[in-house]
């Protein structure tokens, strides 16, 4: 390249804008099987999202009678009849991994299937585009009307379509909020005026972001907001199932008259249909691109037109690229493998996670013991020559009725126990701990120890508690610090 031509071509490169305006797509309404998967799946899904927080579960008196609910004030979630508390965030973490993984096997066996089917931003854009749809018209006609200048018929239709939108995202911020407060009270005090502010203000957030998203932003969420779309290659290959369009058939692609030989020439008539109900915009002839979700409406659309000129459907199609490149060379189509190294790894990190999730749940206990020492002073000498250490204890009752303890402590076998706190029931001698249903009780503890069985230094010892039926429910260790000598 001479100087000349590269400077000329840098040149041409300072003059292109960093940024671009937005092309507003107009989405075609199209119908067919994924469309109809699509709104079953849209169906489904909403309607869960909206009904769960209605469902009820009765859990005994003074308890939360919401089936799903993550009670902040109180420090757990519910659901159904397990109860998650604060020491068990694990839990949460193992749900988060497992999703993760479940993601990278359906991407890896399916592609952007989450993106296309089941993704709230899809999930809602397609809601609020059936809206617009009813109200505007299809494609040709909202095109048209974004075009006519401004009339009192466009301003009632622009309007009645905007506040429609808001109700629907009024309900998806309400319905979020649901999920961690009484839902039936906590709807009569919105609309009464009595919420409370935090409330006013999540209701508030989720209607503007979802009014937002789903309104306005649509397919500039999935191309530049979202960063699944930018690692999400990496967890496919040539086995993986995507929406692919087949060159080696369509190719060269042009205008059809009926009557005209197929001869010399690809099946595409150039119809553009699949351009047209795409929600991104993009031409799935031009091959994978960042901005395809995976929806599958350009098959439906394809397909309606290869059964108007009389061709084969399936010019656009779920397939593998190993499958498409073996159809390019004229041999027949690579059988799919969904069982590979890769989905083989994702499967057994899927399967390793869900076994310790299931050990964990299943091992844990109703009764957790959390004990903290004092450590200033580090122990107290008693005016008979007794060395004494205090500690706070903490005793976690997961069940639905209150239980009575007895402490013990192993370790120091001449230690003596002593209890400050207001729910210590019996005699000094054999004190029982009381804690209330669902809730921690917090008690004061002092060991001592008479001078001469006191350690120099520290030793370690262990507390456990004792349910009613004489059974150890649950232990912790500690350490007792003595004078040095």
């Amino acid at each position: 390249m001479h100087d000349d031509d590269a400077v000329s071509l840098r040149q041409q490169k300072a003059e292109l804008p960093l940024y671009v305006s937005r092309i507003k797509v107009y989405p075609r309404a199209v119908g067919g099987k994924w469309r109809r998967i699509k709104w079953s799946v849209l169906v489904l899904l909403l309607g869960l999202y909206y009904a769960v927080p209605w469902l009820r579960w009765d859990r005994g008196p003074g308890v939360p009678g919401q089936a799903i609910l993550i009670d902040l004030d109180g420090r757990r979630g519910w659901f159904f009849d397990v109860v998650i508390w604060p020491q068990e965030i694990y839990f949460v973490t193992g749900i988060l991994i497992l999703a993760a993984f479940g993601l990278f096997l359906a991407t890896s066996l399916f592609g952007r299937v989450w993106c296309g089917f089941t993704c709230p931003q899809t999930v809602w854009t397609d809601l609020f585009m059936l809206v617009e749809r009813l109200i505007e018209g299809d494609r040709n006609q909202r095109m048209r009307l974004d075009r006519a200048p401004l009339t009192a018929g466009k301003a009632i239709r622009k309007t009645v379509k905007h506040a429609s939108w808001l109700i629907i995202a009024a309900a998806t911020g309400g319905a979020w909020v649901f999920y961690f407060v009484d839902a039936p009270s906590t709807l009569a005090k919105l609309f009464s005026g009595t919420a409370s502010l935090e409330v006013y203000f999540c209701v508030g957030l989720l209607t503007v972001t979802t009014y937002t998203l789903a309104g306005w932003a649509r397919e500039q969420v999935c191309t530049y907001m979202c960063p699944w779309p930018r690692f999400q290659a990496a967890m496919l290959d040539e086995q993986s199932l995507i929406v692919t369009y087949q060159k080696w058939r369509g190719e060269p692609r042009g205008k059809h008259k009926a009557g005209q030989s197929w001869d010399n020439r690809g099946d595409c008539v150039d119809c553009s249909l699949c351009v047209a109900v795409c929600p991104t915009g993009i031409d799935i002839r031009d091959g994978q691109q960042i901005e395809c979700i995976g929806c599958s409406l350009c098959v439906d659309a394809c397909t309606q037109t290869m059964e108007k000129v009389g061709r084969p459907a399936g010019l656009i199609r779920w397939d593998t690229l190993a499958s498409q490149q073996a159809k390019e060379k004229g041999l027949p189509g690579a059988r799919w493998k969904p069982v590979r190294p890769r989905t083989l790894l994702y499967g057994l990190l899927l399967g390793v996670v869900a076994a310790v999730m299931l050990g964990a749940f299943l091992l844990r206990t109703e009764t957790e013991l959390t004990v903290q020492r004092d450590r200033s002073p580090n122990f107290v000498r008693l005016s008979n020559g007794d060395i004494r250490n205090s500690y706070t204890v903490k005793i976690l009752n997961k069940r639905q009725d209150e239980q009575r303890f007895t402490l013990a402590v192993a370790g120091l076998p001449a230690a003596r126990l002593g209890f400050v706190g207001a729910e210590i029931e019996g005699d000094a001698a054999a004190p029982r701990l009381l804690v209330h249903a669902d809730s921690v009780g917090t008690f004061r503890i002092f060991v001592t120890l008479p001078p001469t069985a006191a350690p120099a230094g520290s030793r370690a010892l262990e507390f456990s508690v004792i349910g009613a039926d004489g059974r150890r429910r649950a232990s912790h260790d500690a350490v007792f610090v003595g004078p040095d000598r």
